[in-house]
């Protein structure tokens, strides 16, 4: 489990991702004497649904995943049953055959990488147990007389010498890294978040953006697939019986109703596949193409079509940075519900927080120091500032 926060150290913001310390064991194997362990998937803060005890992670719209895998399966059973097999007597040697093989195969393809999208973590950033320790008044900005430190809502972060802003989130208590957002469907925040697909039924992130572009990819040729060879089977039919295209069409209403479907789908698939494939040539997600709009303004993370498309496609995954099969203490819904009420920023003023029995007196919107800054280079982190500089790898 990590904990991720900006801190700032010797004038400089530093962003960081720190391994949450458990507490310590007592005799009796219990943590602190007395908290229930539990797997990490059981105490889960997110809307997430867990299957085959936390191996497999959806989202709370698992049930839709259902309906995909039937709108894959039902048309593949007709036009194996109903097209296929007859192509397998029509064509000489072992093309029939083959038809069907490389139909049968392509279909299992698709439905692998549906489930290696929509069953796996997406890149959910653990949340914090509390909120991180606001800035301190020492080396820091200009407090009035009796001020106290105050946490800053968001943070300038450069990025290849533009300037974005890293966003506190008050439900996951952390700042979050750059192309990160908090899916309100999953009340999760997800690493490079593209969006939430309800037909997948999980959100699209850093570790499996590859495989849905591939899904939908693999889904639109298969339709193509489908399309093309009902059209084949009913030229065929044509011209063994020599009769018109419309009678030949009427022998064959299964041929009919896949062609109506393949073409319908395709619309969807094929149009959502050229979208992606624009996405990826730009270095854009769907949440940042529709938000920032980077064809009004540059975009930081464009390194060229040829790089754009070797970091979807040819970089190592990152391991998830939860172990939802982990024995953790128990926690209590009430507290964390509390804790995190408690720093709930809603209301732009001075927000009391109580902490067992002290308080902590949290002021929004600090203005960051113009001159210290967190520059983020295409393969590490550089701290800058006017006096010194720190290279993190």
């Amino acid at each position: 489990m990590y904990n991720y926060n900006l801190t700032k150290d010797k004038g400089q913001f530093v962003f960081t991702a720190m391994n949450s310390v458990a507490p310590p064991e007592s005799h009796d194997g219990a943590v602190g004497g007395a908290a229930e362990m539990v797997r990490a998937y059981r105490d889960w803060q997110g809307s997430n649904k867990f299957f085959l005890g936390g191996r497999f992670v959806f989202g709370p719209d698992v049930r839709s995943v259902a309906l995909t895998i039937f709108l894959i399966v039902g048309p593949s059973a007709v036009f194996c049953v109903f097209v296929a097999r007859k192509l397998m007597d029509d064509f000489s040697g072992d093309w029939g055959i083959a038809v069907m093989a490389v139909y049968v195969v392509s279909t299992l393809y698709v439905l692998v990488l549906l489930l290696l999208t929509s069953g796996r973590d997406p890149g959910i950033i653990p949340r914090n147990s509390q909120p991180p320790e606001p800035e301190s008044c020492e080396n820091s900005l200009e407090f009035g007389n009796g001020a106290r430190p105050r946490l800053a809502r968001s943070k300038d972060v450069v990025i290849n010498g533009i300037t974005v802003k890293v966003k506190y989130c008050d439900t996951c208590m952390l700042y979050r890294p750059p192309r990160c957002s908090h899916c309100s469907i999953c009340d999760n925040c997800v690493e490079h978040f593209d969006h939430h697909c309800p037909w997948v039924g999980q959100c699209i992130g850093l570790r499996n953006y590859r495989f849905f572009f591939m899904f939908v990819f693999s889904s639109a040729l298969l339709c193509l697939y489908v399309h093309g060879f009902c059209w084949v089977y009913i030229k065929m039919i044509m011209n063994s019986e020599d009769i018109s295209i419309w009678r030949a069409m009427t022998k064959t209403p299964a041929s009919i109703v896949l062609i109506i479907y393949t073409f319908l789908a395709l619309w969807f698939v094929g149009g959502l596949s050229v979208f992606h494939l624009y996405l990826i040539s730009t270095n854009q997600s769907t949440y940042e193409n529709f938000r920032y709009q980077y064809s009004r303004r540059a975009n930081p993370y464009n390194k060229g079509i040829i790089r754009n498309f070797m970091e979807v496609f040819c970089t190592i995954i990152p391991s998830s940075k939860n172990n939802f099969r982990a024995k953790v203490p128990k926690k209590n819904a009430t507290q964390s519900n509390s804790a995190s009420a408690r720093f709930s920023t809603k209301h732009m003023g001075n927000v009391k927080v109580e902490q067992q029995h002290q308080e902590k007196e949290i002021w929004d919107e600090p203005t960051i120091d113009s001159h210290t800054v967190l520059t983020i280079g295409s393969s590490r982190i550089t701290l800058a500032n006017d006096d010194h500089n720190t290279n993190w790898q």
